[in-house]
């Protein structure tokens, strides 16, 4: 039942009750059969499931896989190591996703809203979450609407619907209202839903719909309905996490084949023990092929991010999402609180020939003085010691004679007010007698059409003169100018006579005194960060529940609506397929007048068309598509309950550029990430090449697999940290969003991974060839070695120093893409310092120290070898530096031809 479109009777009749209400006995049995005045809350996850959550990643299946290997063959110490790895990893994730949840509940205002009922013929207050449908809830400015209600009654009853509308100016509300055809929730006059706020009058109303059947549960349901995607970088990782399984699988069933053409078991005979030799090799190259440290690398730097980000006034909910605000390439904003000041002002006055612009502050008239004065004593609203009380409308005309020193306290005591004519919605007027030096004056303010019909005269040059019809059309037309400018345009009038004046006389033969426009303003700081993200490549799009004039005039002075671009209606929207929205959505710059569920049909088809899309909003009406975005922003002071729960990001300032910031540090932590990835990654390769080469040319295995674990846990892994928290890159914002499918290896990355991967595994395999060569063993004899003899160990210890000096350096290089590392500085990332450091000493401490020499097979070697492993190790770096510079070379070619 469409309960706007049907007269109240009926609607009674429909519900079983009456204008006096229910009985406290049928009231009871309706709460018992059709439950409680709650929105269901989903059952919250249990600290144990929020930690096995965080194990739902591929790169932990393969270090898991890795953590069973290194038990089969008996190195406990290192499955034990492995499986910390992923213990912290997870530990990291769940501290996050709590610290985050504490931060919502924080934001929260923890309320129990009570409800007026009338029962039994009485009116009593009881807790909202006991109504029924059929209660006749009592309604007064200043409480919330308990439940969605058909008025029964209304008295000038204004509500403020902007939490679920959009809206931000309060509705006026007409009990008696019916209406035939579709209407929009901002456009139903006799309807009050539930969460909105009365601001002026009184009213009553009958329960039609609760809990879940409200307007608000209905956005409740469509939230649990959707369920949220991976982001970007979680695609990305197990994407990575499948590639390092299959090249597992793939090198051991590839040792496995080398060594049986090798071994020829089926001439020679089966032999368990070499078998087992070869298992045990296997698993080595699995293990230098798993970067084991990244998955820890990876929450420790999007941790760090998340710290940085909260400092900037953004918390963020869950780790993922740091990384997906830089790729984000479409922002969708609610305007209501989010682009604007959810406040409105008055912008603009005008009097006879003259309009002025509040924001210049210039010198008033006599005119305008009185304009002023009019809309202070003329008014409801109070406005003291900054605390404001009232309608949003009343109490910006109290901010605008504010600006211009006129005090509502000191007015009021100077002209007391002695009788009243109260704001009805069928006048559209107020107006309001005062005792002015003696003489008995009335002043009016209002709609201005309903006002000029109630005018003779107008002042002119401070003049009273007879409102000609000339005149009129003229004010006719600045109010239009007005309207079109979006502004709402209220008029002010007045009279004033030596004896007392009938009530009935109030609104006649009034004298037109001036206009004032109001608006919602857009925030100051918006623009320049709207500037900022079209300059990224960042598409700016409005989304909205309030009217289309009012969309546009704010769009086009953002710099949102711009030549070329169009503007829709949610009616307009319905009419399209969805196909036809995908074909046509990159059109459109503001989306007026839609629903909740229009909402989530846009951000839907933007993220079709391949858009990483952010959500920013505060409403109960945005939730839905903050949650179906790839990124939901929600404001939070002005921001609802509802808002904040479904969203990845809440700003704590409300402030639209600190969307703009979270990007900027999205991009620097992708590239950070990917730094330490592809470092990573290149590093793995040199060791899968240096051992599988050596196996494939029929030789022992030039590492052990002790010695690759304590490369990937200490030498490779602090300089991967220190890239993940480098320095911002200053350009970053000067590059476009990257692609949402875009792979870690794009832009030649991939390919400059593998040139350092092979380089590595080389030099690894010269340094070990060498240290053998020293000792006397020819390329000949390398297959007869085994293990533990001297010329082994002397020359797996150079190999072993190489290996792990040139990551050590190698890592200077992936500072940037294509920057030297003098152009990005060579010691400017401290930690990167401090990691060669370390990662140098540590190095010299286990070759010479004899336990941890003995503990990982190494000997010592003799200073000339160090000075020439180290001669090997800078080769990588030198290589990388070689290929970037040949890469700036070519670019400025091209710049140059364009």
């Amino acid at each position: 039942m469409q309960f706007y479109k049907t007269d109240i009777k009926t609607v009674l009749t429909k519900l079983q009750t009456t204008k006096q209400g229910l009985t406290s006995e049928e009231a009871t049995k309706r709460l018992a059969e059709f439950g409680p005045n709650k929105l269901k809350e989903g059952k919250k996850p249990s600290i144990f499931k929020l930690f096995f959550n965080q194990l739902h990643d591929w790169l932990i299946y393969v270090l898991l896989i890795a953590t069973v290997l290194t038990f089969i063959v008996g190195d406990y110490i290192a499955g034990i190591i492995i499986l910390a790895i992923v213990i912290v990893n997870a530990v990291i994730g769940l501290l996050q996703e709590e610290k985050a949840n504490r931060a919502v509940e924080a934001l929260k205002e923890m309320t129990a809203p009570k409800s007026l009922v009338r029962r039994d013929n009485q009116i009593i207050e009881i807790e909202s979450s006991e109504l029924v449908v059929g209660d006749i809830v009592i309604l007064a400015a200043g409480r919330f609407i308990p439940a969605d209600l058909r008025l029964t009654a209304s008295s000038n009853l204004q509500i403020e619907e902007s939490s679920l509308t959009g809206e931000s100016v309060a509705v006026y509300k007409d009990a008696n209202k019916v209406f035939e055809q579709e209407m929009a929730l901002g456009d139903q006059e006799n309807m009050a839903f539930s969460s909105t706020f009365v601001t002026y009058g009184r009213g009553e109303g009958v329960v039609v719909k609760t809990a879940m059947e409200t307007e608000i549960g209905r956005i409740a349901t469509i939230l649990e309905s959707h369920e949220k995607e991976e982001t970007p970088l979680q695609k990305r990782l197990n994407e990575l996490g499948k590639i390092l399984g299959i090249i597992i699988i793939a090198i051991s069933v590839l040792i496995f084949i080398i060594h049986l053409i090798q071994k020829k078991p089926w001439v020679d005979g089966f032999d368990l023990k070499d078998t087992q030799n070869m298992f045990i090799i296997a698993i080595s190259l699995a293990v230098a092929a798993i970067p084991e440290g990244l998955v820890a690398i990876v929450a420790v730097v999007l941790a760090l991010g998340t710290t940085r980000m909260s400092k900037q006034n953004a918390i963020v909910k869950t780790l993922p999402a740091v990384e997906t605000l830089g790729s984000v390439n479409v922002i969708c904003s609610d305007k209501t609180g989010t682009l604007t000041q959810n406040k409105m002002t008055v912008t603009q006055i005008y009097t006879a020939n003259k309009l002025k612009t509040i924001a210049k502050k210039e010198k008033t008239t006599i005119t305008e003085d009185l304009l002023l004065k009019t809309f202070v004593l003329c008014n409801d609203a109070t406005l003291k010691n900054d605390v404001r009380t009232g309608d949003p409308t009343e109490i910006a005309l109290l901010d605008l004679a504010n600006v211009y020193g006129i005090e509502q306290e000191s007015l009021t005591i100077a002209f007391p007010r002695i009788a009243d004519l109260p704001f009805d919605s069928k006048r559209k007027l107020m107006s309001t007698a005062h005792l002015v030096e003696g003489d008995y004056t009335i002043y009016t303010k209002g709609a201005f059409d309903n006002l000029i019909a109630k005018c003779s005269h107008v002042l002119i040059a401070d003049k009273k003169e007879i409102l000609t019809d000339e005149l009129r059309a003229h004010f006719l037309a600045e109010a239009e100018k007005m309207s079109l400018a979006a502004l709402r345009v209220l008029a002010a009038a007045y009279k004033s006579q030596k004896s007392e004046i009938a009530l009935t006389d109030f609104e006649k033969d009034l004298t037109l005194i001036g206009l004032a426009g109001l608006i919602d303003p857009p925030r100051e700081e918006v623009k320049p960060a709207i500037i900022n993200c079209h300059k990224a490549g960042i598409k700016v799009i409005m989304i909205t529940g309030d009217h289309k004039n009012t969309a546009n005039a704010i769009a086009q002075e953002l710099g949102i609506l711009t030549p070329g671009k169009k503007t829709i209606t949610g009616s307009e929207l319905a009419a399209l397929s969805e196909k036809e929205l995908e074909e046509t959505i990159d059109d459109y710059s503001v989306f007026a007048r839609v629903t909740p569920e229009d909402k989530l049909k846009i951000v839907g088809a933007l993220k079709k068309k391949g858009y990483t899309v952010s959500m920013t909003g505060d409403g109960v009406n945005d939730a839905p598509a903050l949650k179906s975005a790839d990124i939901g922003v929600a404001m939070g002071i002005t921001g609802t309950d509802v808002a904040k729960s479904a969203s990845d990001m809440i700003l704590t300032d409300d402030n639209f550029t600190t969307i703009v910031h979270a990007i900027e540090e999205g991009r620097n932590i992708y590239n950070n990430i990917k730094k330490s990835v592809i470092f990573l990654l290149s590093c793995n390769l040199g060791e899968v090449i240096a051992i599988a080469l050596a196996i494939i040319l029929g030789w022992p295995a030039p590492l052990l697999a002790t010695q690759i674990l304590w490369i990937n846990l200490i030498t490779d892994s602090l300089p991967a940290i220190s890239l993940g928290v480098d320095l911002s890159d200053p350009d970053v914002m000067r590059e476009k969003p990257r692609p949402k499918n875009e792979s870690f290896f794009a832009h030649g990355t991939g390919t400059r991974a593998i040139i350092g991967g092979v380089l590595i595994g080389l030099l690894t395999l010269v340094a070990f060839i060498i240290g053998l060569t020293e000792k006397g063993v020819n390329l000949g004899q390398i297959s007869s070695l085994t293990q533990q003899a001297a010329a082994f160990k002397y020359a797996s210890t150079m190999a072993f120093v190489v290996l792990a000096t040139s990551q050590l350096f190698y890592s200077f290089s992936m500072r940037h893409h294509n920057k030297s590392i003098f152009q990005v500085g060579l010691f400017k990332n401290i930690w990167l310092v401090i990691s060669l450091i370390l990662g140098v000493l540590s190095l010299a401490l286990i070759v010479l120290i004899p336990p941890f020499r003995f503990a990982f097979g190494l000997v010592r070697i003799g200073l000339l070898d160090w000075l020439f492993v180290f001669v090997l190790a800078i080769i990588p770096l030198f290589i990388n530096e070689i290929i970037k510079f040949g890469m700036r070379i070519k670019e400025k070619k091209q710049l140059q031809v364009e």
